[in-house]
């Protein structure tokens, strides 16, 4: 995970302050396992998990400890730290101490953050429970594959190691990362994903990362992948250099010290292993076999001092990492495997989880109303008031609940309910309905039209009975948004052709109705790939009209020749030449005979002998694509065009090019005789360059885009260059990415 001050976030057990020590009197953390071994406010998240997860367990950690004496203890300016960029609400603002920063950007957090991110109970759902898990090592949940699920998004996926000595050659190794983590976990006795996690917050996503790039000067050939001894100083890159000094020496460690971490770490392999017995050694195998734990020091094996030994200074480290956990585990399909999960419970806890500094209590007036989810499925009961907040769990209409605090938020409104197992969490206001007095026995539907065309409006009628019925609010549904859509004013839509049923349904007692709608779609315009074509006796040529849109329900289109003894067309639309001349063909809908003209040109056909054109090149008719975008001078393009005849290129307004001036997308190519005749025309057709500039560049991108938004189409050669995925369809969002990518060069668009 990368922070936004790009600041190494993360510092090892000599990171810490060491303001006060505290001896513990008569510590002595018990370990319990099962949901039943918890308090009871813990219980109802906890079977909530347990339904989803069967295999899930649950050990609950009596610290013995007294939950003020606790947050008295971390609660130490400089101890945990929120970015600076932060609210008031999460930060420090006493005299002397508001917005000094301990590490750059970074300053003391406020007491209530304190107190919100050590209450287990507000992270006890699917996702943020991941730092309470267990973190030593077991062969069957540390896979290779989901190690590289892990680490996918980042430059160690699937790479071949590679590094550099201290004497600047460079190694390749046969193994990858993952197999390198893979390993150190299992030497290390360490969780290979919390390895792979850890890598990835510390020095990913790139391998260019300084404490892993073996480059910094004076520290060559020298790897730190967990950051560890990485302590803060003023010197430029001084925590870089810190972690790899500890790479180096382990900052004056025994030689028994160093030979147990693998030091000095001036190999990846030695570093990501070595790393990894520290990790294990001074804070999982004593104790802190969480992140949570790791983070506050409130658990140890020997009973000894806490709230010192402390692997991280952001105060919503567990938090954030705990989602990274969470997806390696869901990308893998492991997230029902047995997992053991570490939580702790102190003495003398608020009543109910201590709320995040972002939610205001003045947001919210204490409430006592009994309500339920207005909605027709089901609705998800949030760990805070907005959906960028986790779910704690989705109840069903039927579920009657409390309402213990109505929010006045500004923007969306959110209410603090507390289900009847005793969760508390947060629901949207406004699905939220006191329970009515009064119920409604009949809904009855009608409609003007049962047709609705494309785009268009159209009303539904209600009819509530009794009309007496005290609570008539009802919910609109339609059975396929993608077809017709329904507001909650009973106002139709139509999306696309196909049909729909709009339901109508009382929200206090379900009763409802029903009625089918279908959507038809109408013919707007008519889009052809080609309006000029030069075509020898003898050859054919099939014309691709496209209706638009492309949905539209009837596709039929008619095609007539004006003059069927120089070029007549079929029923399908293939052009047959028969004699030289000129002529028209005519394309129409049958639906608002919308016309479209080709123009045809038919001439005597050029012989093997008379003209020949470079393998690379693609002829289709009168159209040559297969152009190298680098290569479009007039110059560069007849010298794939060898004849004896006298070639001239003319751009797409007319213009006569020559030498170094560019062609582009409807440039035309003209073979012309000794009797200035014209011998043959051609277009040419770059894929990509829409405008006709010879380029592909962010111009196209822009022409591409008024073309989708329906602000200025594109026509004939124009509209074809722009379907570059050549599938025959109007050019879409889809084609513009392919131009994206070309001018990224990601991936070249083909010719």
């Amino acid at each position: 995970m990368r922070y936004k001050n790009k600041k190494i976030y993360f510092f090892n057990i000599f990171c810490f302050f060491f303001l006060l020590f505290f001896q513990v009197e008569s510590y002595a953390a018990e370990r319990k396992e099962g949901i039943d071994q918890f308090p009871t406010n813990y219980q109802p998240y906890l079977l909530e998990l347990q339904q989803k997860h069967p295999n899930w367990e649950f050990i609950a950690l009596y610290t013995n400890l007294d939950w003020k004496y606790v947050i008295d203890q971390e609660n130490q300016f400089g101890k945990n730290l929120v970015p600076k960029s932060y609210s008031d609400a999460w930060k420090n603002t006493n005299p002397g101490e508001y917005n000094v920063e301990v590490d750059a950007g970074w300053v003391d957090c406020s007491r209530k953050a304190i107190e919100y991110t050590m209450d287990p109970r507000n992270f006890l759902n699917e996702v943020r429970i991941f730092q309470f898990e267990g973190l030593s090592y077991q062969e069957k949940t540390n896979q290779i594959a989901g190690i590289e699920k892990i680490l996918y998004g980042t430059e160690f996926y699937q790479k071949i190691v590679e590094y550099v000595d201290s004497t600047g050659n460079s190694i390749v190794m046969k193994e990858r990362y993952s197999d390198l983590i893979g390993k150190a976990g299992k030497q290390s006795l360490v969780s290979s994903y919390h390895l792979a996690s850890r890598i990835k917050q510390e020095v990913g996503p790139f391998l260019s990362h300084s404490s892993i790039s073996g480059k910094v000067e004076g520290f060559e050939g020298l790897y730190n992948f967990y950051n560890i001894g990485a302590t803060s100083s003023s010197e430029p890159m001084g925590a870089i250099k810190n972690g790899l000094r500890y790479a180096r020496d382990g900052n004056g460690a025994s030689q028994a010290t160093k030979d147990k971490y693998l030091i000095p770490w001036n190999n990846k392999e030695k570093a990501i292993t070595g790393g990894g017995i520290f990790i294990g050694s001074s804070y999982i195998h004593l104790g802190q076999d969480t992140i949570y734990l790791q983070k506050f020091h409130v658990n140890s094996n020997s009973g000894g001092e806490l709230f010192w030994h402390q692997y991280m200074t952001n105060v919503l480290a567990p938090y954030s990492e705990s989602k990274s956990i969470y997806n390696g585990y869901l990308n893998t399909g492991m997230l029902d495997d047995s997992l053991s999960f570490i939580i702790p419970v102190y003495q003398n806890m608020p009543e109910i989880p201590v709320q995040s500094p972002n939610i205001k209590e003045e947001d919210f007036i204490e409430d006592n109303t009994k309500v339920y989810a207005d909605v027709s499925t089901t609705l998800n009961i949030r760990t805070g008031p907005s959906t960028s907040y986790e779910s704690l769990t989705t109840i069903n209409r039927d579920v009657i609940m409390t309402r213990i605090a109505k929010g006045k938020q500004s923007g969306e409104l959110w209410d603090r309910v507390l289900l009847p197992n005793g969760m508390i969490g947060y629901a949207f206001q406004n699905y939220l309905k006191e329970v009515p007095d009064q119920q409604i026995e009949e809904i009855k539907l009608s409609i003007d039209h049962a047709q609705i065309e494309k785009g268009k409006s159209q009303k539904i009628k209600v009819e509530i009975l009794p009309a007496e019925a005290k609570d008539q609010e009802i919910v609109y549904t339609s059975s396929d948004p993608k077809i017709v859509t329904v507001d909650q004013s009973g106002n139709l839509f139509g999306v696309k052709s196909g049909k729909a049923t709009i339901t109508v349904k009382a929200k206090a007692n379900q009763v409802s109705d029903q009625i089918e709608v279908q959507v038809y779609t109408p013919v707007t315009d008519l889009q052809i790939d080609i309006e000029n074509l030069m075509l020898p006796i003898g050859e054919s040529f099939l014309l691709k009209p496209i209706v638009v849109p492309e949905d539209a329900d009837n596709q039929r289109v008619f095609y007539r020749s004006e003059d069927e003894k120089i070029a007549k067309v079929d029923e399908t639309g293939k052009i047959t030449t028969i004699k030289e001349g000129n002529t028209k063909i005519i394309i129409q809908t049958e639906e608002k005979k919308i016309e479209k003209e080709v123009q045809i040109v038919v001439v005597t056909p050029l012989g093997d002998d008379e003209i020949r054109f470079d393998a690379s090149l693609k002829i289709e008719q009168n159209q040559i694509s297969g152009w190298d975008e680098k290569k479009m001078t007039v110059e560069e393009i007849m010298e794939k065009i060898h004849t004896n005849y006298r070639i001239e290129i003319y751009d797409s307004n007319g213009k006569k090019i020559e030498g170094t001036e560019k062609a582009g997308t409807g440039s035309t190519i003209k073979i012309i005789d000794e009797n200035e005749m014209i011998k043959m025309e051609y277009q040419i057709i770059l894929y990509g360059d829409v405008n006709g500039d010879g380029k592909i560049n962010s111009i196209d991108l822009l022409v591409l885009q008024r073309h989708i938004l329906e602000i200025q189409k594109l026509q004939g050669v124009f509209w074809k260059a722009g379907n570059i995925n050549k599938n025959g369809k109007n050019p879409s969002s889809l084609d513009l990415l392919i131009i994206q990518r070309h001018i990224l060069e990601i991936k070249r668009i083909e010719q």
